[in-house]
């Protein structure tokens, strides 16, 4: 049984920066993707970056670009999402998800696997 597990939300002023976690388990992903993706309340879960699991390329949403970084460890089975230059409107559930083709990446529907998500506040 696959398992995401997230960890390292919390509450941050604007400009600060805090790194969440993506613990895997129960399966290894190949050339499949990773992502993040956030969902603030009423709106709907959005695209925030992703990352090939057997190589380094990486894609981001325009609003996070230069700002935030996502990174992996193949050997720990963990991603990481780097957040810097924190914004109010950052502010949201943050999802880890697993399991999509190149093609879908962007799309919540292309990832097969979710973990709990983790809530980031940003403060003005």
């Amino acid at each position: 049984q696959v398992q995401l597990v997230e960890s390292g939300g919390g509450l941050v002023q604007a400009g600060g920066s805090l790194r969440l976690s993506c613990a895997a388990s129960g399966r290894t992903f190949g050339s499949y993707y990773m992502g993040w993706f956030r969902q603030a309340p009423g709106k709907e879960r959005d695209f925030v970056a992703a990352i090939n699991w057997s190589d380094d390329n990486t894609y981001y949403a325009d609003s996070v670009k230069g700002r935030f970084t996502i990174s992996k460890d193949n050997a720990k089975n963990t991603v990481w999402l780097q957040m810097n230059s924190l914004k109010p409107e950052d502010t949201a559930v943050y999802y880890c998800a697993a399991g999509a083709r190149q093609s879908r990446l962007y799309s919540d529907r292309g990832y097969n696997y979710w973990g709990q998500g983790t809530q980031v506040t940003v403060s003005s």
